[in-house]
């Protein structure tokens, strides 16, 4: 077998960078298929698995292989406080459509319109993770799996579909649009198979998703206050779909 650095070379111009002990935890723990994975002090890497994650450190103790800081960092934009860094198989588009497309569902798509941060875009990454999504789609020129995405999202790219498409091309379903000139988010149930799409923060809904909602709903906000961060916006709309009738979560 080649060494770590040779196999990270040959393969980081394709595969999903996992920026962190983190994200490596969720990758492997939402059954992502890891290439190699590198961390500059592997005994402190397996205590923080024994610590956080004891699910998963016998995965990470065959898969991590020490490799000197200078090494490392030049494998990644950004180095990451725990020191790991890892590569993996992004999960295929087909596969991916297939989950988004299937009926009936048991938990909404949420929809990025045209988003423009991708620390934001990570943000809502994790949150529709945590709350079961079916998945995240977004529209636009933002790549999901941009790896600023994958290091906001914690790796939690693996646990829910994330794709990029045109509105044109979105899920079915019946599509509830967050606008500050719609109706107020408490006084509606948002169903299972709902689409809940977020227009950007500066810009709003495009006039394309507009024209194909379904629901314009709003957010209760005091006044003269201008706008939830996206990630905010997401996190009360799905708390919102739970809280009243949504699928039950762990503990």
């Amino acid at each position: 077998m080649t060494d770590p650095v040779t196999r990270w070379r040959e393969r980081a111009g394709s595969a999903v960078l996992l920026d962190g002990f983190h994200a490596l935890k969720h990758a492997v723990r939402f059954g992502a298929e890891v290439l190699v994975a590198v961390t500059t002090d592997r005994r402190a890497a397996l205590a923080l698995a024994g610590d956080l994650a004891p699910d998963v450190r016998d995965t990470l103790d065959a898969l991590l292989t020490e490799v000197p800081e200078r090494t490392y960092a030049s494998f990644v934009p950004r180095p990451h406080p725990t020191g790991v860094a890892a590569l993996a198989v992004r999960p295929s588009r087909e596969d991916n459509l297939r989950a988004l497309a299937r009926m009936p569902r048991t938990a909404p798509v949420v929809v990025l319109d045209d988003p423009r941060n991708l620390g934001n875009a990570g943000a809502v990454i994790r949150l529709a993770a945590g709350f079961g999504a079916t998945g995240v789609v977004t529209t636009g020129t933002l790549d999901p799996w941009h790896p600023t995405v994958v290091r906001g999202g914690a790796g939690l790219h693996f646990a829910t579909a994330v794709e990029r498409l045109t509105v044109r091309e979105l899920p079915a379903g019946p599509l509830f649009a967050l606008d500050p000139e719609g109706e107020d988010i408490r006084s509606v149930k948002l169903p299972d198979d709902a689409v809940l799409a977020f227009g950007s923060e500066r810009s709003g809904l495009s006039a394309e998703l507009r024209a194909r909602t379904d629901h314009l709903v709003a957010l209760p906000m005091r006044p003269q206050v201008s706008s939830y961060n996206l990630a905010t916006s997401v996190a009360m709309t799905l708390y919102h779909w739970s809280a009243t009738g949504g699928a039950s979560l762990g503990s």
